[in-house]
């Protein structure tokens, strides 16, 4: 009995810890974005508004839920756990510091990935459950966009196992010595952090639940701790996303001096702060423009990296070597997109404005 009573306080250490993390990151978001946009962000409840999403929290859980005439019942409450449960799932195997995890798998990124792709499902069962035309063309682009953006990401992180030649997380951090993976693989780590940012629905893609497009999404009809739920799940994602950056490319909690669960914070608030700087800055991508970058440019770059990769394991060429075939096929990938996105693209292959529709050239 004494390993279940250990697991079971690891798994309520981890949960408060990442509930505390939640109210922290969503304070931290409207702080820097205040800051960003010259405005002071949070100030009344508390000094400095820190207590702003403990007083949000609360308003949520005693705010009363409504559910639309006609949705379904079963389907319509179930969405919400089924979206949470994965996000907090991924924590299980994601370690903080050297020993400092629920349970070290030997397969722990196979875990991760398994485990993450299950919160679509909660996403579809929410658009298609309220009985709202916008929330099911909200699901449906839920579904196309984290559907797409799952190769790209799982193809990052094989190039990352195809190095360390383990699923460990833990492995994997201790192979990133002298180097991190960052300087081994920009290329993996550019997608990995594009196709996170799609998965997370951070901008520039936060295309399913866009407010001026369709009021909100899936989870339109949604109030209350319901509601509260989805974006619980997007934040403990965000900080998931970031920790797995810090632990694959950054060098985990590799570091001189500091205890090794400072590093590994320290690098994934970084990551977070880069993360809310991107939202603050960049305009929401088409629909097209969306689906163009995953399956015209990220999947076929993907394949190219693990061939790459491949390529140097098998020969055993020096490391630099894999660092400037990264940086090469990220330099030379540039080049296509630009002119996509640009409007220099051939006639015959250049897209409308809106719509996506080929541009018919005049005659006249």
């Amino acid at each position: 009995m004494s390993w279940v009573l250990d697991l079971a306080l690891r798994t309520v250490a981890v949960l408060g810890f990442l509930v505390f993390t939640v109210l922290f990151l969503i304070w931290l978001e409207r702080k820097v974005l205040g800051r960003i946009q010259m405005r002071m962000g949070p100030m009344r409840t508390a000094p400095f508004g820190v207590l702003q999403s403990v007083a949000d929290a609360l308003k949520l859980v005693l705010k009363e839920g409504l559910r639309p005439d006609g949705a379904d019942r079963w389907v319509y409450h179930l969405g919400p756990v089924v979206a949470v449960l994965p996000a907090l799932m991924v924590w299980v195997t994601i370690p903080l510091a050297g020993g400092l995890v629920v349970q070290d798998m030997r397969l722990g990124v196979f875990y991760i990935v398994a485990i993450s792709g299950v919160s679509v499902v909660g996403m579809v069962m929410a658009g298609w459950s309220s009985n709202n035309k916008y929330a099911l063309l909200g699901a449906a682009r839920t579904a196309a966009q984290m559907i797409s953006y799952e190769l790209p990401l799982v193809l990052a992180l094989l190039g990352v196992v195809m190095l360390a030649q383990s699923l460990s997380l833990g492995d994997i951090v201790e192979q990133q010595s002298p180097w991190p993976y960052l300087l081994l693989q920009p290329l993996s780590f550019a997608l990995f952090l594009i196709a996170g940012l799609a998965e997370l629905a951070r901008n520039p893609f936060d295309i399913y639940h866009a407010d001026t497009e369709i009021v909100g999404g899936p989870f339109v009809e949604y109030s209350g701790i319901r509601w509260a739920m989805f974006f619980m799940a997007e934040y403990v994602n965000l900080f998931a996303i970031s920790a797995l950056a810090a632990l694959l490319f950054l060098g985990g909690w590799k570091g001189p001096l500091l205890p090794d669960v400072v590093w590994l914070l320290t690098k994934t608030y970084a990551f977070v702060l880069f993360i809310i700087w991107l939202r603050a800055t960049l305009p929401r991508l088409r629909i097209d423009q969306l689906m163009a970058l995953a399956w015209r440019y990220l999947v076929p770059l993907a394949f190219a990296n693990i061939l790459v990769i491949a390529f140097y394991l098998y020969y055993q060429m020096p490391g630099w070597t894999l660092s400037l075939a990264s940086l090469a096929m990220a330099g030379i990938a540039l080049v296509p997109l630009y002119r996509h996105w640009s409007g220099r693209a051939p006639a015959r292959t250049r897209t409308a404005d809106r719509g996506g529709l080929p541009k018919v050239e005049s005659r006249a």
